[in-house]
Formats: C-alpha cells, structure tokens, sequence
C-alpha cells in the first residue's frame, strides 16, 4: 500500500517502481521493530557500556558479599560465647588492661586461678566482658581475634589451633571430578 505521494511521483515517472517498493519495505520493517542492525560504532558503544554496568555489579555483590560475611563471623562469635560462656559468681575484682584502660570482672578465687593459668579467656561481649573456656576462646580467635581482652594461655605469635572440624572432615575425600 503506498501512500499518495508516491503514486503521484511513479504516474509522473520520477521515481522507479522498484525503488518505491524497497522504500515501502523498510518502512514496514521499521513499524515491525526489524530495522537495519545499528552501525558498529553504536555497537561498540552499546557493548562497552554493558561490560561497564556488568563490572560495577560484579563489584557491588562483592562489596556485599563481603559485608554478608562479615555479618555472619560477627553472628557465630556472638553465638559461640553465648553459649559457651562462664557463670562469674564471685566477688574477687580481677583487674585487666582492655586497650588503654584498665577493666575488671567479678570472679571467684578458681576463676581467678584459671585465668592465670590461662585454661579461661575474657572477651569483649556487647558492652561488657565475659569468661570463656580456652576451646571457645581458641574459636573465637580463629574468627575475630579483637574481641579477645585477655588471654594468658595464648603468645603473641601463636598460630591459631587447627580446626576441630577441619581435622573431623579430612577424612572425607572429594574426587576430582567431582560433578554437581
């Protein structure tokens, strides 16, 4: 179907009918959404920005990645002292330096006793400080070793103790080609 113009210009022969058909065509193609592929440079263009937006996303999920991680270590430390922390029922003010203050904790006489003997840990729990047995202590500081205040049973340059769990799990071999 043409439109008026062109019949007008085919009667007074100044266009060819081949070219008014090919015209019609790719108008037709348009209103379809099949134009003609964008010139390379606007590819180029297109594709540049595309690797741009794809690197920015791969870098924010890494940013929160990281920050879910994060999370979670915070998550398991507050769990393992929660439930593996000591019941301070003494009145024996045990003094200790946490960063450039000094702090104390209520503690019995076999409290005292095992946190010198550095079988008890204290660490920072919320606002305050609680006692934990050396294997949470040793756990905890696997995970974040600043909320350690007071350690008598660790050196400075102590390696963390191997994981029980790495140990328990070494027996378990994964094949190679292994397919998921």
């Amino acid at each position: 179907m043409r439109n008026p113009l062109q019949e007008q210009l085919l009667k007074a022969g100044l266009v060819e009918k081949d070219k008014v058909a090919k015209v019609v065509r790719e108008q037709a193609k348009q209103r379809q959404g099949k134009a003609q592929a964008a010139p390379a440079e606007e590819r180029v263009d297109a594709q540049r920005l595309q690797a741009e937006r794809a690197e920015r996303d791969r870098a924010l999920a890494a940013e929160r990645n990281a920050e879910a991680r994060a999370k979670e270590v915070q998550a398991q430390v507050r769990q393992i002292i929660e439930a593996s922390r000591v019941k301070r029922d003494g009145d024996i003010a045990y003094r200790f330096t946490d960063g450039d203050r000094i702090a104390s904790v209520l503690v019995n006489d076999a409290q005292r006793a095992q946190l010198a003997a550095g079988t008890l840990a204290i660490v920072r729990h919320d606002d305050g400080f609680e006692l934990l047995p050396r294997a949470a202590a040793d756990k905890i500081h696997v995970r974040d070793p600043a909320r350690i205040a007071l350690d008598h049973g660790r050196k400075e340059g102590d390696p963390p103790p191997p994981d029980e769990d790495d140990d328990y799990y070494k027996q378990f071999v994964v094949p190679d080609d292994l397919i998921w």
